[in-house]
């Protein structure tokens, strides 16, 4: 009957040795870890040629665009803040009903001012409606961009912009004739792969050229382009893009929706280093 107790002893002791053993352990580790970031840090300032493992895209032509300041976070009030928070929108500064009509203009600029026989035709695309939806989509998503500058009227307009999207997709596809199964098929493929474009294309636009044409290989040539000359044509065409639409104005984007893409093979790579602004008669008109 004795020996119950003392096994249990000798048990207890064994485990308060086994505990601070490896509490001992974890300590040793963490000043190790501790003075090999210490010894980092002293190196990174002491050291003037650490450099950061990715660098933004800079080019040197292009660099007089005008930027586009960066709207500053809207206040908005508590009751605005919590039926934002139920899924509804508050108050906006330009009138929802217009900022919808501008919306669906803006994706109109989208599939009516795009020349999609020379981007097959450049890029080797197939002409059928993946190869519509992938061009669409890269226009679509660079006035996402544009539009998530402008503040909460922005976001609120690029909801629509999508929504006016795959309106207009379901109604192309059933205008082809494709029944509703395979209709639903597509249209779930095609939801996948717009919303997953949407982080690769955001990655390349904030990284250097290397990672966008990365991004435009897998999204935008399905990982079919063997020619680096159209990898290259794309890349440049998207970087110009994004420089001339970040130069428009924003308050005329929120009321018009208007966009004037540039050609995919520019001409005068000069002329983009000026928007063309309206001009206005005596009269003001």
């Amino acid at each position: 009957m004795y020996r119950r107790p003392l096994q249990s002893a000798v048990r207890n002791v064994i485990n308060v040795t086994a505990s601070r053993a490896a509490y001992r352990k974890a300590l040793d580790q963490e000043a190790c870890f501790a003075r090999a970031l210490v010894a980092f840090q002293l190196a990174s300032v002491s050291s003037p040629c650490v450099t950061p493992c990715r660098t933004l895209h800079i080019t040197t032509q292009l660099c007089n665009v005008k930027e586009t300041p960066q709207h500053s976070e809207e206040e908005v009030g508590a009751f605005t803040k919590l039926i934002e928070a139920m899924g509804f929108t508050g108050p906006l500064k330009y009138n929802k009903w217009k900022i919808k009509i501008a919306a669906l203009r803006m994706y109109t600029c989208c599939v009516e001012r795009i020349n999609y026989d020379e981007f097959f035709d450049k890029c080797s695309l197939p002409d059928t409606l993946n190869s519509w939806f992938l061009v669409a989509q890269l226009h679509v998503w660079m006035c996402l961009v544009r539009m998530r500058q402008e503040g909460r009227a922005g976001k609120y307009m690029c909801r629509y912009i999508v929504h006016s999207m795959w309106e207009d997709v379901e109604q192309r596809s059933k205008i082809m004739g494709i029944d509703a199964i395979h209709r639903k098929e597509a249209m779930k493929s095609m939801t996948e792969t717009f919303y997953a474009a949407i982080f690769g294309y955001d990655e390349g636009i904030l990284s250097d050229d290397s990672v966008l044409a990365a991004a435009l290989w897998r999204i935008f040539f399905n990982r079919q382009c063997e020619d680096p000359k159209q990898l290259e044509l794309m890349v440049e065409y998207v970087r110009k893009q994004m420089q001339y639409i970040d130069a428009l104005d924003g308050e005329d984007l929120l009321l018009t929706g208007e966009v004037k893409w540039r050609p995919l093979v520019e001409e005068n790579a000069q002329s983009i280093l000026k928007v063309v602004t309206p001009t206005y008669n005596d009269a003001g008109l």
